[in-house]
């Protein structure tokens, strides 16, 4: 998988691969469910469909590649260690002034360095951007696991809440709308959050029904968003129904767009743009 700073445009994911392997993992052994995980790195969907499926992702997305950063104004390389010990490498975009910071969590196969150049726009806006990869990807350390993911941007958000921001942030695309949800979904830490292309369940692939995104929409629901597209082939707008219908009963915002696609292959740089400028307006709005 290849990406270019110049370009805004990630190649499409080949969910049909994705489907056969996990069907494939599937055949091969019993979904673990455990009622507490004893270890944060355990791999809740599968012992072996789990890991299966993260070097899969963590394939597709790459490596690092500094020449992506090499035109990126005021960008500082930042590193997190979390609770369990393992050491989280990212990026901050800094503001001139910043009115708040936004978080952003990527899709499962993306690294951060693919993404921060495009995410400039919003710290035009006066925004302190952060975006890390997740452990086992990139130039983070650690083991790729579901509750691990979803454990580190719950202290990243906590983190990040002790450091005087008067907006508090968070932004999940694809798989980082389910890593979001489940880490601060039902929670007061953010003021706003924006779920771009994330499926309603992932229980329907083997996963406990409590790591659903469903499961962790607020019940006042009126500082998400969720983006659907018609477009979208990797997660589908049947596989956003029910978190969209929930999500909109709570009285979250919902923004369906006929021509928008999976982030960041949308067909056109204008649709990528206005998915932006919507995602910002809400973000920014009083």
């Amino acid at each position: 998988m290849s990406y270019q700073t110049s370009t805004w445009r990630l190649p499409a994911l080949s969910s049909r691969v994705i489907l056969i392997v996990w069907v494939m993992s599937t055949m091969s052994e019993r979904s673990t469910l455990l009622a507490q995980e004893a270890d944060v790195e355990t791999a809740v969907c599968g012992p072996v469909r789990e890991p299966l499926m993260f070097w899969l992702w963590r394939s597709m997305a790459g490596s690092p590649n500094p020449a992506r950063l090499a035109q990126v104004a005021n960008l500082e390389p930042i590193r997190f260690k979390t609770r369990d010990g393992i050491e989280l490498g990212g990026y901050k975009l800094a503001a001139k002034s910043a009115k708040g910071y936004l978080l952003v969590a990527q899709g499962n196969a993306m690294l951060a360095d693919q993404l921060v150049a495009d995410l400039q726009s919003f710290r035009d806006l006066g925004l302190d951007v952060y975006i890390f990869d997740y452990r086992g990807y990139g130039v983070s350390a650690g083991k790729s696991r579901l509750v691990a993911i979803a454990g580190d941007y719950a202290e990243i958000v906590a983190h990040l809440n002790t450091l005087g921001y008067e907006k508090r942030l968070v932004y999940g695309i694809s798989m980082g709308g389910v890593i979001l949800l489940n880490a601060v979904g039902r929670s007061q830490a953010y003021t706003r959050l924006v779920v771009d292309s994330s499926p309603s369940r992932i229980s329907d692939f083997g996963c406990p029904e409590r790591y659903d995104p469903v499961a962790h929409l607020p019940e006042d629901s009126s500082r998400l968003m969720i983006v659907t597209g018609s477009r979208d082939q990797v997660v589908t707008p049947s596989q956003m129904d029910e978190l969209v219908r929930v999500a909109r009963s709570r009285r979250g915002r919902v923004l369906q767009d006929n021509e928008f696609a999976h982030p960041y292959q949308d067909l056109s740089p204008a649709t990528h743009r206005r998915r932006q400028n919507e995602v910002a307006t809400f973000f920014l709005k009083d």
